[in-house]
């Protein structure tokens, strides 16, 4: 069982190191712009809040946003088991969020 948890919790799956292999310095890169990408959206939505000012459960959605995106930054030097678990769980957020705001408040939006 502690191999167990350590594969689910605290296992380092990989780490940044520059020129080591072909494929650091690309992922490293991407993540770095997918983390901007969401602090894009993020600012989007909180755009949009602000605007419409119909929920503010569109201040959590935008914070959900911030939180992927942080996750990226991390991910961009390690990734851990931990951190997965975290984007899924963030992400499973971003997605109901998204649901119960686009159906309650945008339905004619399909965007963000």
């Amino acid at each position: 069982m502690p191999d167990f948890s350590d594969l689910l919790f605290t296992r380092t799956w990989w780490i940044y190191q520059p020129h080591e292999d072909w494929y650091s310095e690309p992922y490293h890169w991407f993540n770095i712009v997918e983390g901007i990408a969401w602090l894009v959206f993020a600012l989007l939505v909180l755009r949009r809040y602000l605007i419409y000012r119909n929920s503010r459960l569109e201040t959590a959605y935008a914070l959900a946003f911030v939180l992927f995106g942080l996750s990226d930054f991390r991910e961009a030097y390690v990734v851990q088991s931990w951190l997965m678990l975290g984007k899924g769980a963030v992400l499973a957020a971003i997605l109901w969020l998204r649901w119960i705001l686009i159906s309650r408040y945008y339905p004619e939006s399909r965007t963000f």
